[in-house]
C-alpha cells in the first residue's frame, strides 16, 4: 500500500461525505475511522464501499464509522485530519459531539457502554481463567468420575491458582464498576473506586451469605440511635454500584459549587464519599439489590416460561438489537443473572455470532470479488471468535440476504440453546471460545448450539446465492 493509494483514498472519503463543512469530528480506534457529521443523509455510501481501503461502514449512537483495518486507519487518518484541516481528536471527542445528536433513550444505552464497555476486557479475562478452572477440576470431561487434577494430583496447586486468579475481578467487581462509572458520569473515578472498596469491605456481610442469615434471622446491623442499617457487602451486584457512581459524581460537582476553594481537596472528597456511602447503605442499596436480582430471576422465567419460541424470537431480534447498540445494556443483565446462579446469555450472543461468521463464509464461497471474498473471509473468522460487526456492517448487511439468513440462523441456535438450557458462568467472548465460560455440563450443547447456527445460516445462504448468482 503507497502513500499515494492513502492520499487517493482519503481525498475520496472526504468528498462521497460531503466534504470538509459535513464534518464536525473525526478520530480513529484500531480498526475504524469515527466520525460526526452534520448531515449523514447526503453520504455517498455505495461509492464509500467501492474504495480499495475501505471494508465497510456503518452509522451508529451517532457516529459514522468506516472500517478500514488495523495498522492502515492510522495512515489514513493522518491524511483525513491534512486534507480536512480538522483538528486531531481522540475518541472521548468524538463521542461527546456524538451525544448531542442523540434522544434520551439512545444516551441511557450510551451511558451503559461507557461504563462497561472499558471493564469488559477484565471480565473476559476472569471468564476464561474460571473456564479453565473448570476444565481442570470437572468430572466426566476427560475421564469418567475423575477430573484432571484428580487424576493428576501435581498440577492441584496450579488449578487453585488459576481459581484465584479468575474470581478475584468478580469478588471486587464494584471496585472496577464504581471507577469506570464515576468517570463516565463526570466525578472523580479513583472515589468511585473508593466507594466500590466500601460495598465489598472484608468486614460487611458477604452478599452471597445474605440469603442464608436472612431466613436464620442473623443479619448483623449498625444500629444508629433507632436507625438500624443492614452491615451487608455487595458482591456481584451492578445496580447498586452504578446509582452510587452517579451519587457521587452529582454531589461531587454540587460540594465542589458550595466549598471554599482553600477547603476543596480536603472536604469535597470526605462529604463525597461520606454521604454516599451512607446512602447506599441506608436507602438506595436494598432497594436496587432486590430490583437487580428481580431483573436477573425474571430474564429466566421468561425464558422457561416462552421455551424455545421465545429463544427463536430471541436470537431472531438479536442482530438488529446489536445494530442499535442496545446489546451494551445486555451486559449488567448478564453479570447479574450470573450472580444470581447462571446467565443464558452467553450461549445466544454466541449463537448469533458464529451465524454471522457462517453467512460470511458463504458469501466468500459464492462471489468473485476478491476484495469482497477477503474481507469475507477475514470478518467470518472474527464473528467464530466473537466479534460480529465487520461481518455484520461490512458483507452480510451489505448484501442484504445474508444478513437475513443469519438472523434465522441464529434463531434456530438460540431455540435449541434455550431448550437445552446452556447457562454460562462467567461472561466471555460470544464465539465458539466462548465454551470456557460455559458450565462444563453444558459445553457439548453449546457447540451444538453454535454449530446448527452455523450450518443452518451457510447453508440457506450458498442456497439463496446461487439462485440470485451472487458475483
Amino acid at each position: 500500500m503507497s502513500s499515494h493509494d492513502v492520499l487517493k483514498t482519503t481525498q475520496a472519503l472526504v468528498s462521497f461525505l460531503g466534504g470538509k463543512e459535513n464534518i464536525i469530528e473525526a478520530s480513529h480506534c484500531a480498526t475504524r475511522l469515527r466520525l460526526v457529521l452534520k448531515d449523514e443523509s447526503i453520504v455517498n455510501t455505495e461509492e464509500i464501499t467501492q474504495l480499495p481501503l475501505v471494508k465497510g461502514q456503518f452509522s451508529n449512537a451517532g457516529q459514522y464509522q468506516i472500517i478500514i483495518g488495523t495498522g492502515t486507519v492510522n495512515q489514513v487518518y493522518k491524511e483525513f485530519i491534512r486534507v480536512t484541516g480538522l483538528a486531531t481528536s481522540t475518541t472521548g471527542d468524538v463521542k461527546k459531539a456524538s451525544l448531542q445528536k442523540l434522544n434520551l433513550f439512545q444516551r441511557l444505552i450510551k451511558a451503559i457502554s461507557d461504563v462497561f464497555v472499558p471493564i469488559i476486557p477484565a471480565l473476559v479475562a476472569a471468564g476464561l481463567l474460571l473456564g479453565i478452572n473448570n476444565i481442570l477440576t470437572a468430572q466426566g470431561i476427560f475421564y469418567q468420575d475423575e477430573s484432571l487434577v484428580q487424576h493428576f494430583p501435581a498440577i492441584t496447586g496450579l488449578a487453585d491458582m488459576v481459581n484465584t486468579f479468575s474470581s478475584a475481578a468478580y469478588i471486587f467487581l464494584p471496585i472496577l464498576i464504581g471507577f469506570s462509572a464515576t468517570a463516565s458520569f463526570g466525578g472523580n473515578p479513583y472515589l468511585g473506586a473508593v466507594v466500590g472498596m466500601i460495598m465489598v469491605h472484608p468486614a460487611l456481610l458477604n452478599a452471597y451469605s445474605y440469603g442464608e442469615a436472612l431466613l436464620s434471622h442473623n443479619v448483623p446491623f449498625w444500629s444508629i440511635q433507632a436507625l438500624h442499617i443492614e452491615k451487608v457487602g455487595y458482591q456481584g451486584t451492578i445496580f447498586p454500584v452504578l446509582a452510587a457512581s452517579w451519587i457521587l459524581a452529582t454531589l461531587e460537582t454540587q460540594i465542589r459549587k458550595v466549598i471554599p476553594e482553600i477547603l476543596d481537596s480536603i472536604l469535597t472528597p470526605l462529604l463525597s464519599v461520606f454521604i454516599t456511602a451512607f446512602l447506599v447503605f441506608s436507602v438506595v442499596g436494598g432497594a436496587l439489590r432486590a430490583a437487580g436480582d428481580s431483573l436477573a430471576h425474571g430474564l429466566i422465567w421468561l425464558f422457561e416460561f416462552t421455551g424455545v419460541i421465545g429463544g427463536g424470537l430471541y436470537g431472531f431480534v438479536l442482530s438488529l438489537v446489536n445494530m442499535t447498540g442496545l446489546h451494551h445494556s445486555l451486559l449488567p443483565v448478564d453479570i447479574q443473572m450470573i450472580a444470581a446462579g447462571g446467565s443464558l446469555l452467553l450461549a445466544l450472543a454466541a449463537c448469533n455470532n458464529v451465524a454471522h461468521g457462517g453467512a460470511a463464509l458463504s458469501v466468500m464461497l459464492l462471489t468473485r470479488d476478491k476484495k469482497l471474498k477477503g474481507m469475507a473471509l477475514s470478518s467470518g473468522v472474527s464473528a467464530f471468535l466473537g466479534i460480529s460487526e465487520p461481518a455484520m456492517f461490512g458483507v452480510n448487511l451489505k448484501l442484504r440476504f445474508p444478513f437475513l439468513c443469519a438472523m434465522i440462523g441464529s434463531a434456530l441456535g438460540c431455540a435449541y440453546s434455550i431448550h437445552k438450557h446452556i447457562i454460562n458462568i462467567a461472561p466471555g467472548p460470544a464465539g465458539y471460545i466462548g465454551f470456557l465460560s460455559i458450565k462444563p455440563v453444558d459445553m457439548v450443547n453449546f457447540f451444538v448450539a453454535t454449530t446448527i447456527s452455523l450450518i443452518a445460516t451457510f447453508t440457506l445462504c450458498f442456497i439463496i446465492g446461487k439462485y440470485k448468482k451472487l458475483e
